[in-house]
């Protein structure tokens, strides 16, 4: 068997394959204005720092994306960090390159704690499900291989299907 060397555009060679199969991430992406959560997330979990140095948090609103993943995918906090890790359609839904730091486990569960402790998981999920019903996208949960996020006629979603996904927090 030959293998065949693409040198420095292999990633990028690998992200047009991927593309091609209009992955649910990516559409997820194309139908969702993320920035919508940025202001809810950074004015709850804004906090003075107090030294200089140390390293940076993550950004909230990827570390929100993570949780949209986890939820979607069925993942545990440590399949979570693995599977960032793993599948280049993560990376790329969350903005992130080979060779960034991905949050691990324990980063993952503290800020979904911190979200819990700010009543903030509810909301920001009857966000994330209202704007996904307004443009026509149901989400399917599932596990890793079948989770998908469907086109449907706005006049063929019911208050159950609503109300199924908005009383369901991360």
């Amino acid at each position: 068997m030959s293998k065949k060397s693409r040198g420095l555009f292999d990633y990028e060679y690998q992200l047009d394959l991927i593309n091609a199969h209009q992955p649910p991430l990516a559409k997820l992406n194309s139908v969702i204005d993320w920035e919508m959560f940025r202001k809810p997330l950074e004015e709850a979990l804004y906090k003075e720092a107090k030294a200089q140095g140390g390293r940076p948090p993550f950004d909230r609103l990827m570390m929100f994306k993570i949780l949209i993943l986890q939820r979607y995918y069925n993942l545990s906090d440590e399949q979570t960090e693995f599977q960032i890790k793993d599948r280049l359609s993560f990376m790329q839904f969350l903005g992130l390159q080979i060779g960034d730091t991905v949050p691990d486990q324990k980063t993952i569960w503290l800020f979904k704690e911190q979200l819990k402790a700010k009543k903030l998981s509810k909301k920001l999920f009857e966000l994330f499900t209202h704007t996904l019903i307004n443009n026509g996208v149901i989400a399917r949960e599932g596990s890793i291989v079948d989770a998908s996020f469907v086109n449907v006629r706005s006049d063929s979603i019911t208050n159950r299907d609503i109300t199924q996904h908005r009383d369901r927090p991360f």
